[in-house]
C-alpha cells in the first residue's frame, strides 16, 4: 500500500494507506490501545532532548501541551466477498504536543528512527501524532487551498488543505487510565473533527458539506509526520465561500483562501508540504479510481 514521491527535501512523501474508493465512517474503526503509544527511545540523551526542544519553544512562542492521537499503523480488509465493503481498523495511542515538538519536529528527529522496512517500527520512538486533512471540492467544482499565515507552528506561509488534528478531549481522553471513551467515539472523532477544522477554517457552514470520506494517510518524509486525508464536497460556490472565510473562526491560521481548477492545484500542490502533497496524490487516485468504475 506504500508509495514513495520522487520529490526531494520537505515536499516529499510517503503514502501509508490509499483508499481510492473512499470510505465511510461505517468502513472505518479505531483501535484506540496504549500498545501503540510511542516507545521511549533506549537513549537517555535523546529523551532528556525531548524536554529541552519543548523548553526552548515555549520561551519563544506561546505553546501549550495537549494530547493528541499517536498513529501506530491500520489493518486493511477488503473482503473475500465481492459484495463485502472494505474496512479499515486504525491503530492509534496516545502522545502530546510537547513529544510532537521534541521528536518529530526536532533538529534531530532523525535519530529517534529505528532502521526498518516496516513503517510502525522504524517510527516507534517518535510521537507521530495523526493529523487530518479535507480536500473540498465547491458545486463549481474548485479544490480549496488555504496559505498558511506566519504564526502556525508548521510551514508558516505554505500551501495547504484545510485541517488540523482529531483531539481526544474532545472525546472525553487524558489518559489511558481515565479513559471511558469506547472505540467507536474515537473513529467518529475521526469524521468529526476534520468537519470542524473546514468550518473553522474556511468559513463554510457544517450544513454545506457532504459526509466525509476517508481517502487515506498520508506521511511526509520530513520529519515522519502522517496525516489522514479525506474528501468533502461542498454545495457552495467558490466565490460564495471566499465571502465567508473573511469571518472564518480560525481565518487567523491562513492569509489567503484560494478555489483553484484540477490544473492550479497541480502546480500550486508541487509547492505543499510532502504530508499534504500526498494528500493531492490520495485525491487523484481517487479520481482515477472514480473514472476507471
Amino acid at each position: 500500500m506504500e508509495e514513495k514521491s520522487s520529490c526531494d527535501g520537505i515536499h516529499e512523501f510517503k503514502l501509508l494507506l490509499s483508499c481510492p474508493s473512499g470510505l465511510s465512517p461505517s468502513q472505518v474503526s479505531v483501535v484506540f490501545n496504549e500498545a501503540y503509544d510511542r516507545i521511549p527511545h533506549p537513549d537517555p540523551f535523546l529523551e532528556e532532548s525531548i524536554f529541552e526542544e519543548w523548553d526552548a519553544r515555549e520561551r519563544l512562542s506561546s505553546i501549550y501541551n495537549r494530547p493528541k492521537f499517536r498513529y501506530g499503523g491500520y489493518t486493511f480488509d477488503v473482503g473475500n466477498d465481492p459484495k463485502q465493503q472494505p474496512h479499515v481498523s486504525l491503530q492509534l495511542g496516545l502522545t502530546d504536543y510537547r513529544d510532537f515538538v521534541g521528536t518529530n519536529l526536532s533538529p534531530i528527529w532523525e535519530r529517534y528512527l529505528v532502521p526498518s522496512e516496516d513503517d510502525c517500527i522504524q517510527c516507534q520512538h517518535t510521537s507521530s501524532p495523526l493529523g487530518n486533512g479535507a480536500v473540498v471540492e465547491t458545486s463549481d467544482k474548485k479544490i480549496l487551498v488555504l496559505q498558511r499565515s506566519n504564526r502556525v507552528g508548521e510551514f508558516p506561509g505554505y500551501f495547504a488543505f484545510p485541517g488540523g488534528n482529531p483531539e481526544p478531549q474532545d472525546v472525553g481522553i487524558v489518559s489511558h487510565e481515565l479513559n471511558q471513551c469506547r472505540n467507536s467515539k474515537v473513529s467518529q472523532e475521526m469524521f468529526d473533527s476534520i468537519v470542524c477544522e473546514v468550518v473553522e477554517e474556511t468559513g463554510a457552514p457544517a450544513n454545506s458539506l457532504s459526509s466525509p470520506i476517508f481517502i487515506g494517510i498520508s506521511q511526509r518524509v520530513l520529519n515522519v509526520r502522517p496525516i489522514a486525508f479525506f474528501f468533502i464536497k461542498c454545495n457552495l460556490q467558490s466565490d460564495e465561500i471566499q465571502q465567508l472565510y473573511s469571518s472564518a473562526q480560525n481565518g487567523f491560521e491562513s492569509t489567503q483562501l484560494y478555489a483553484v481548477s484540477m490544473t492550479d492545484l497541480d502546480d500550486m500542490a508541487s509547492t505543499m508540504p510532502g504530508c499534504h502533497r500526498g494528500g493531492f496524490a490520495l485525491y487523484k487516485l481517487m479520481l482515477q479510481g472514480a473514472n476507471g468504475s
